[in-house]
């Protein structure tokens, strides 16, 4: 293959179609009883030595501090890396004990160790759903979709 058709070449997606469609669902369900926002980034490598640096970057550069209740929480996947990291803003962060948030990432790490990424991720976002919906259930009066569902793809 010339280099030429090589660098053309489109990269190999993260997840398949149903896939992406399942965890973008999934990201929907748990922000149907809540005003907290839930985002999931996914890359193939990590640049850095803890994934929760790399996530922290991506929700600031994402702009997930700006929701009015600060309870963004930002779902982080390097997938050849098998790195995961879970960063929420102060208002949700606070609300939840620091075990919470690492049975989350040990979670997402045995169902990676299985090769179930995407079954992972949804989990993980169900979690982080719920809690949302315990400290910041819906209110229809005020309650807007303040950040994209989609997932965010790195390289």
């Amino acid at each position: 293959m010339a280099l030429l058709d090589f660098l053309k070449r489109k990269p190999k997606e993260l997840f398949i179609e149903s896939e992406k469609e399942r965890i973008v669902e999934a990201v929907r369900l748990a922000e149907r009883r809540t005003s907290g926002e839930v985002r999931v980034f996914a890359e193939s490598r990590c640049r850095y030595v803890d994934a929760i640096d790399r996530a922290a970057e991506l929700f600031f550069s994402l702009k997930m501090e700006k929701t009015d209740l600060r309870n963004g929480v930002l779902v982080y996947v390097a997938t050849k890396d098998k790195q995961v990291a879970v960063f929420a803003d102060e208002g949700i962060y606070k609300k939840m004990t620091q075990t919470f948030w690492d049975a989350e990432v040990r979670k997402m790490l045995v169902q990676f160790r299985n090769d179930n990424i995407p079954d992972g991720i949804i989990a993980v976002v169900k979690d982080i759903g719920e809690a949302l919906y315990r400290h910041f259930p819906y209110d229809a009066n005020m309650d807007k979709n303040e950040l994209p569902d989609d997932i965010v793809f790195g390289k």
